[in-house]
């Protein structure tokens, strides 16, 4: 038994070495994995590569507004919420069969806006047949521009971008594969700019008033005026206006440049050029009117010393003027009452000339609620020696209006007011004769007509074509 498993181990080594051999010749270990005999480590695995798919080809392509657009495939749709910056496959309730329809114009919105400056763009969008990015001549298959600046183009070739969608911001001159931080810049101007037109367009009476105000140079609101009317001017870029030996200071607002040109009861009829416009200031007579008073109340105006103090805090308050129009809707009449006194009548007090009465006199019972004429800042409200208590209503942009001799006081400065709030009440304070309201407008510190404001605006002076 013994002796048999001597002769055993003689065959065993010899089997091991041969297999030893075999590794070594052919290089491979016994378990199967490649082996190198120069370092007796295993060699690298060849994979072998797979087919590479070909690029998904776009069909075509729709930009809803700055932000939302698809991008149609054979096999589905794929849509971006920020302009094209990033992509994904379309779910589906994330797009409708409108935003998809043939009935839906490309940018209608945005071009219904544009068409009221003027120079605007078509609504259809430029046909292109290429682009040019750096040095390469791409072939377009779609084109499409929500405004004359910002546009988007789909490539016949998938091959030719990393993006969908390529995209210029300077009218087609350059284009951009991807979305970049300038992109991002132009844009977000383009959409201030449109929603500043939409404000200012939603001024006007009419589309058309809009059209025709805001797609001219210059333009004056009304054309036509006569001494004590006030004018609104709008220009399409900023500057000034020098107008009656005084410099006027165009403002920006919406997408214009505007001021006030008040016209004074000393301004002279005749036509005045205003930019690219004419002014006809139309002659206009007042009637005259005739006080008694008091030999107290009329000792009241020979008190200078009052007046001036007054006078001081009066102008610091119509000295600063928010630079914007405050107001979007109508002026109202601040109290309902009898008119006793209308605008630019020539007073005479106890027979001798007082002054022009460049406001209107509303009487009403002591205590009548007295409404804010339209939404603005309280520049003053206080007790004032010939006024009595008054208050300033500034409604931005050199503008505001007076309230004076009443009972009491239901604002104070710095209050932000709206429309038909209730400011104070009627009474007789000052120099007054009876319970009433002294209501006045100011345009650049000048005292203006208030029967041009009440149940519109500036904006809607606009007068019709004929």
């Amino acid at each position: 038994m013994k002796s048999r498993k001597r002769r055993q181990w003689p065959l065993l080594a010899g089997a091991c070495l041969l297999a030893a051999c075999v590794v070594i010749l052919v290089g491979k270990s016994p378990f199967g994995a490649p082996f190198s005999w120069k370092d007796n480590t295993p060699a690298a695995a060849v994979a072998t590569p797979l087919p590479t798919p070909p690029p998904r080809e776009a069909v075509e392509f729709r930009m809803l507004d700055f932000d939302r657009g698809w991008v149609k495939y054979a096999d589905g749709i794929a849509i971006t919420e920020d302009g094209g910056s990033q992509w994904r496959e379309a779910l589906g309730t994330d797009i409708t069969s409108e935003d998809t329809g043939d009935s839906l114009p490309i940018g209608g919105p945005i071009m219904e806006l544009l068409s009221l400056e003027a120079g605007s763009a078509s609504q259809d969008s430029p046909k292109l047949l290429s682009v040019t990015v750096g040095n390469a001549s791409l072939q377009v298959k779609q084109s499409q521009f929500l405004t004359p600046r910002i546009g988007w183009v789909l490539l016949v070739s998938s091959k030719d971008s990393k993006n969908p969608l390529l995209i210029t911001t300077d009218g087609g001159q350059t284009w951009v594969d991807g979305m970049t931080t300038e992109v991002k810049e132009a844009i977000l101007k383009e959409k201030n700019h449109l929603q500043q037109l939409k404000m200012e367009s939603a001024l006007y009476g009419t589309k058309e008033d809009a059209k025709t105000v805001i797609g001219s140079k210059w333009k004056l609101v009304p054309d036509s005026a006569a001494p004590g009317d006030v004018v609104l001017v709008r220009h399409n870029e900023p500057g000034s206006i020098t107008w009656l030996d005084k410099t006027y200071t165009l403002q920006p607002y919406g997408t214009g440049y505007f001021t006030y040109l008040p016209i004074t009861m000393s301004a002279k009829p005749g036509k005045y050029p205003i930019g690219d416009q004419t002014l006809t200031i139309q002659p206009k007579k007042f009637e005259t009117q005739y006080l008694k008073v008091t030999a107290q109340m009329e000792s009241m105006k020979q008190d200078t010393g009052r007046i001036a103090a007054d006078q001081k805090k009066i102008d610091l308050a119509r000295s600063k003027s928010e630079p914007q129009f405050l107001f979007s809707g109508p002026f109202v009449q601040p109290v309902e009452g009898i008119l006793t006194t209308p605008y630019g009548y020539t007073r005479y007090v106890n027979g001798k000339y007082d002054s022009s009465h460049l406001a209107i006199d509303l009487a009403a019972k002591e205590g009548t609620p007295i409404k804010a004429t339209n939404d603005g800042v309280v520049a003053l409200a206080e007790t004032l020696y010939l006024t009595g208590n008054a208050i300033y209503i500034d409604h931005g942009m050199g503008l505001f209006s007076q309230y004076a001799h009443l009972s009491e006081l239901r604002v104070k400065t710095g209050d932000r007011v709206k429309q038909g709030d209730i400011i104070g009440l009627v009474g007789t304070t000052g120099f007054s004769t009876g319970p009433h309201l002294h209501f006045a407008f100011w345009a650049h510190n000048v005292q203006v007509n208030p029967n041009l404001f009440f149940n519109t605006t500036p904006f809607r002076w606009v007068q019709p074509k004929g």
